[in-house]
């Protein structure tokens, strides 16, 4: 019998009224958004229904709204009766909605983590400087090497391996620009990212900086389930080791086709994506194939992967 893993999603999953239709039949989707504004000390869930969208979008906003949104799913998929997965990941902010949905990590304390994580990405590089591009079409190598030529004596990186022939990759602008001068003469096609921060990318380290002091201070049990981390892609219960591997996240590459593939030769063969959204859900088909992967975003996609994980 194949194994399931809970997938979770990080910045972009997030859209206006995210979770409407699942908030009207699970009082945890409030009760959830509610814990989230205590600790904000404004409105968030109002934030993800009203706007304005330019808000919701603002790095500071955006990573508790979805770290709130996976973890209100999830309380919602348990009272339910949901199966409890054998393994977790998420891709990059969606890591720490995993640690909290695997019991490491207490989630008022983690809103409040998330934020400052997102203040610090914003204070680390100076507006309108940094940039995210996705490349799509070249394979790993090539878009590592085009990011060589086109450093010069600034940063550019790749960030993101989300699937075999889309590479996101990070940095100054104008290196971003030369990187898809080059990838575009390469025959590929480029996709300019929504995001005022380069995340996973070395100009990040200010910021790992302090994420690094704020988590020497942030209380971490081990976890009831596995999670496999962004950038070892290995599981780890020692709460130092899980700190250092989110520290070195922040600016090094997100290698999720390695995580996925991971997941595979355990034994994992449905995957549930845990938050607003289908990101995650396209990234895994083109990835693997042969993985059965569904979204729960609303009631009928919540009903859908009860009954199939319930026949597992």
């Amino acid at each position: 019998m194949g194994k399931l893993a809970f997938l979770f999603p990080g910045q972009g999953s997030q859209a206006m009224g995210m979770l409407a239709n699942l908030a009207e039949t699970h009082p945890k989707v409030r009760e959830t958004f509610i814990q989230a504004s205590t600790v904000l000390g404004y409105d968030l869930w109002q934030l993800a229904q009203e706007g304005p969208k330019d808000s919701l979008n603002q790095t500071d906003r955006t990573q508790p709204a979805m770290l709130t949104a996976g973890t209100a799913i999830w309380l919602s998929w348990r009272a339910m009766g949901g199966k409890v997965p054998d393994f977790m990941a998420g891709h990059s902010l969606g890591e720490y909605t995993a640690w909290v949905c695997a019991g490491a990590f207490g989630f008022r304390a983690t809103v409040a983590l998330v934020a400052d994580r997102a203040r610090y990405m914003l204070e680390a590089v100076p507006q309108n400087e940094g940039a995210m591009v996705a490349i799509l079409g070249l394979s790993d190598e090539i878009v590592k090497n085009i990011c060589q030529q086109a450093s010069q004596d600034q940063i550019v990186e790749a960030a993101n391996f989300n699937a075999p022939g889309q590479v996101v990759i990070a940095g100054h602008v104008s290196a971003i620009n030369r990187a898809v001068e080059y990838a575009c003469r390469a025959g590929a096609k480029t996709v300019t990212l929504p995001v005022s921060v380069p995340a996973h990318c070395s100009l990040m380290k200010p910021a790992a900086v302090r994420l690094n002091q704020r988590l020497s201070e942030f209380a971490i049990e081990a976890p009831i389930i596995p999670v496999v981390n962004n950038v070892d892609v290995a599981i780890n219960s020692d709460p130092n080791t899980i700190r250092s591997a989110l520290v070195r996240q922040l600016d090094h590459p997100v290698r999720w086709v390695e995580t996925l593939l991971w997941l595979k030769s355990q034994g994992v063969d449905t995957m549930i994506e845990c938050g607003p959204g289908k990101v995650l859900t396209g990234l895994t088909r083109r990835i693997e194939k042969n993985i059965v992967i569904l979204p729960v975003y609303d009631q009928d996609s919540l009903d859908k992967a009860l009954k199939i994980t319930g026949e597992m």
